[in-house]
């Protein structure tokens, strides 16, 4: 078992899969000799050469269309699109080209291809490098979407993701790349499409994503003495969806908070409100609640950008108010 940071597991999760499988190269900007610009990458090209971890130019269009071209003709790359904001620079490819591939060609095609990116906000990078961009990739049909949440998930689902036959879009949210957690030794493979409980509770469900995550833990710890016991799921995969634990943990618990970073008009927790209300209407006992960032651009200042994305503080009033309703 090794301790190590989110950053450093980008770096593992990549090495294991390139050793694993000669047909695994890395793409992007910066990502070799400079070790990315998030040092998530570091050592990757002493490891491998320049033939396997090939520094690009400034250009997400000419990064994801080389890596979609290798995916099409036999390798397995992860290219890095170096902040998820960049993706609007390459859309076309991924929402046109990647995604709907082997759809349109009968599986005669396959695209296993990993896209990473540093996702999410928290660091005063403001509103054009901070954005929380998992929901534009769920609605697009036939990309996969991930966002670990610790460095073992990290690895275990790039790994999973690699392994893919189908595009995934792995993001990694730049506030957690300095935060430390236990990796088992030796080889670590995940499960796409699987939400971890993180903690057991009995009144409330808190289902969060990546930076949400560690959150939603230390506002659950600090509901627990207020007599609030939360369970707190860790969603992790956005498509695929771990619809079931989501509606089982509802069924025990009768309520359900989403703590989303992404902007409040259709984040992923505005659909899995959906779902549940669907399917588990009879099994709630209040209305759902989603506590998110609201509807506008990340301010850069401090005090802005820490007021409007959701905060342990806020998470834990929210959820206090609507349990005492």
């Amino acid at each position: 078992m090794a301790q190590l940071t989110y950053r450093e597991a980008v770096a593992r999760g990549i090495a294991q899969e390139m050793r694993r499988d000669e047909r695994v190269v890395l793409i992007g900007e910066d990502i070799a000799g400079a070790g990315g610009v998030f040092k998530t990458t570091v050592g990757l090209l002493e490891q491998f050469g320049p033939r396997r971890v090939i520094d690009t130019p400034i250009s997400e269009q000419a990064i994801l269309g080389a890596a979609m071209g290798a995916a099409m003709t036999g390798l397995r790359p992860i290219a890095e699109i170096m902040f998820s904001d960049f993706f609007a620079v390459c859309w076309d490819i991924v929402v046109n080209q990647m995604a709907k591939t082997r759809y349109m060609t009968n599986g005669q095609v396959t695209i296993p291809l990993v896209v990473k990116s540093g996702n999410g906000g928290g660091l005063r990078f403001g509103a054009q490098h901070s954005q929380s961009i998992e929901n534009w990739a769920m609605a697009v049909p036939g990309l996969k979407v991930v966002t670990p949440s610790c460095p073992e998930d990290v690895v275990g689902l790039m790994a999973a993701a690699v392994r893919s036959d189908d595009p995934v879009l792995f993001f990694e949210h730049k506030g957690l790349y300095a935060s430390k957690g236990d990796v088992p030794d030796g080889t670590v493979e995940d499960v796409l499409g699987t939400a971890k409980i993180r903690r057991r509770g009995d009144h409330a469900t808190i289902a969060a994503l990546g930076l949400m995550v560690p959150r939603a833990m230390e506002a659950a710890e600090r509901l627990a003495g207020r007599g609030i016991s939360c369970e707190v799921i860790d969603v992790r995969s956005l498509i695929p969806l771990d619809a079931r634990a989501i509606l089982e943990s509802v069924a025990r618990t009768g309520r359900l908070f989403t703590v989303e970073e992404n902007p409040r008009a259709l984040g992923w927790g505005a659909e899995v409100a959906s779902i549940v209300g669907d399917e588990a209407f009879w099994d709630l006992d209040g209305p759902i609640v989603r506590i998110t960032t609201p509807h506008v651009p990340l301010p850069s200042a401090d005090s802005l950008e820490d007021l409007v994305i959701p905060s342990v503080d806020r998470i834990v009033a929210e959820i206090e108010k609507a349990m005492q309703a």
